[in-house]
């Protein structure tokens, strides 16, 4: 079997982690690097990743996860957020990074960076938030691939507080809001749903070719 199928086949959402076993330092530099590198629309990137391995704030979190232990007992807590600045902002920000890294004049992309506003300005606020969330789904699934070929366990989280979150980490300060959480680490053995039989559809049910 081809290892990225077999690695694929070997990722679950992990229910329970060993709390004694911890992601190194070395492997969290790659999480971040592939993080950064991952496609977003327009190349924008609407967000940032923050990393919580402090015990006491992860207790803290634990409330506002509903309990999922999952936050408490896994080696890093990787809280996904969106940015809360404004398209303009957004948009101006990295065409001056644009320029920067490619060493040339910020006025040589002023077409792009009209067509960028003229894309974001046709949205209203909650449309401007839907599409910053939808750019750190790409994130998520992007880590996910990345953990199971690193053989990390993980465990994608949607039932939170995300006020809470932004409360306890101080995210609004810092002009961000969560939209989920990622805990990683290593499965306990103790873990009844590591040896389930992975349930997905059959080819022929999600795949066509046209063409």
């Amino acid at each position: 079997m081809n290892k990225i199928i077999e690695n694929l086949n070997w990722r679950y959402a992990t229910k329970e982690f060993n709390p004694t076993k911890k992601v190194s330092a070395e492997d969290l530099e790659t999480i971040v690097e592939a993080f950064r590198l991952t496609a977003s629309s327009f190349g924008l990137q609407p967000w940032k990743l923050f990393i919580i391995e402090n015990q006491d704030t992860r207790n803290k979190l634990l409330e506002h996860s509903y309990y999922q232990k999952q936050v408490v007992d896994a080696s890093h807590v990787l809280v996904f957020a969106r940015s809360t600045a404004n398209s303009e902002t957004l948009v101006q920000e990295f065409v001056e990074d644009t320029a920067e890294s490619r060493g040339v004049e910020i006025t040589s992309l002023e077409d792009y960076k009209q067509m960028m506003l003229g894309f974001l300005g046709r949205m209203d606020e909650s449309q401007y938030k839907i599409w910053a969330e939808k750019q750190l789904y790409i994130a998520l699934w992007n880590l996910l691939t990345v953990l199971a070929e690193m053989e990390i366990d993980s465990c994608a989280m949607e039932g939170l507080n995300p006020a809470k979150y932004d409360e306890t980490l101080w995210l609004t300060e810092k002009g961000f809001a969560t939209v989920f959480a990622l805990p990683i680490g290593y499965r306990s053995l103790k873990d009844k749903y590591a040896d389930i039989k992975k349930v997905r559809y059959p080819t022929d049910k999600i795949f066509e070719m046209i063409g």
